[in-house]
């Protein structure tokens, strides 16, 4: 008898000799840490102090999810970002999808040492968005965009169905992080997959334009869907993750991404609306 997606967040320590590294992740929306649980341990293993929480309304019911806003996830990862930062030399933040805006928002709020995103989302195609405020009091939810894995028999764990208040919140978040890119000057390093049926090549695109300053590695994965880390492409992420990790923290200071970067309560409390 199999077990259920494991919800519950990761947390390890930094082990063995030279600079404490850590790394901040998050997981997607609708979704859990369940998704990115083999990324987390394989930093783990590699000596790595690792923060991946279960974001606010998420692991849960779509409906709890519904009555969160977007601020309450840029909170629990800013939170967990702080926890390392207290211990570590370098701290570097990841996700996945929107876990990806999260951790970009991290890098322009934050001093990070670099960044690395999966299938990052940070523009939203269904024509419905714009109107998505309006529509969530009429629609309380459509059907879910889970599971989009080309390898078989793989679950992310991810809800049935997809809160349209909460899809509207994404959305308002998506826009303020583009507004906030060019604020980060870290290194990013991105797994975009050849095809995505989530996430559209927009968001690639919005990504090349707001990183005016910071230098961007794309690598493409050619045997994957969107939630690549659960993937035929997994290990290729994993290992250039453990990569870029130790090349950037072997190279010189800690990036300072935030040096110019407004305070974390301004950032968290925009668009409030």
């Amino acid at each position: 008898m199999t077990s259920g997606p494991d919800h519950s967040p990761f947390s390890s320590s930094s082990i063995g000799d030279g600079p404490r590294v850590g790394v901040v992740l998050s997981h997607g929306f609708t979704a859990s840490p369940h998704g990115l649980r083999a990324w987390a341990r394989s930093l783990a293993d590699a000596g790595f102090a690792v923060r991946m929480p279960l974001l606010p309304g998420h692991g849960t019911s779509w409906q709890e999810l519904a009555r969160t806003r977007w601020q309450e996830w840029h909170r629990a990862l800013d939170e967990a970002y702080l926890e390392l930062d207290a211990d570590c030399d370098y701290v570097f933040s990841a996700g996945l999808s929107m876990g990806g805006a999260l951790a970009l928002r991290i890098a322009a709020t934050r001093p990070v040492a670099g960044v690395i995103v999966v299938n990052p989302g940070l523009v939203i195609d269904d024509p419905r968005a714009p109107i998505a405020g309006i529509l969530k009091l009429v629609m309380k939810s459509t059907p879910a965009i889970a599971n989009d894995i080309l390898k078989e028999g793989m679950d992310e764990g991810a809800y049935a169905r997809t809160p349209v208040a909460a899809a509207h919140e994404v959305n308002k978040m998506f826009k303020d992080t583009i507004r906030l890119l060019p604020r980060i000057t870290a290194p990013v390093k991105a797994f975009r997959s050849t095809v995505d049926h989530v996430v559209s090549d927009s968001s690639l695109v919005a990504l090349r334009r707001g990183l005016t300053h910071a230098p961007l590695d794309l690598v493409y994965l050619e045997n994957s869907y969107h939630v690549a880390t659960l993937d035929n492409d997994a290990d290729q992420i994993f290992q250039g993750s453990l990569e870029f990790i130790r090349s950037v923290a072997s190279g010189g200071a800690p990036g300072r991404s935030a040096a110019t970067a407004p305070s974390t309560l301004e950032v968290a409390s925009h668009e409030q609306a």
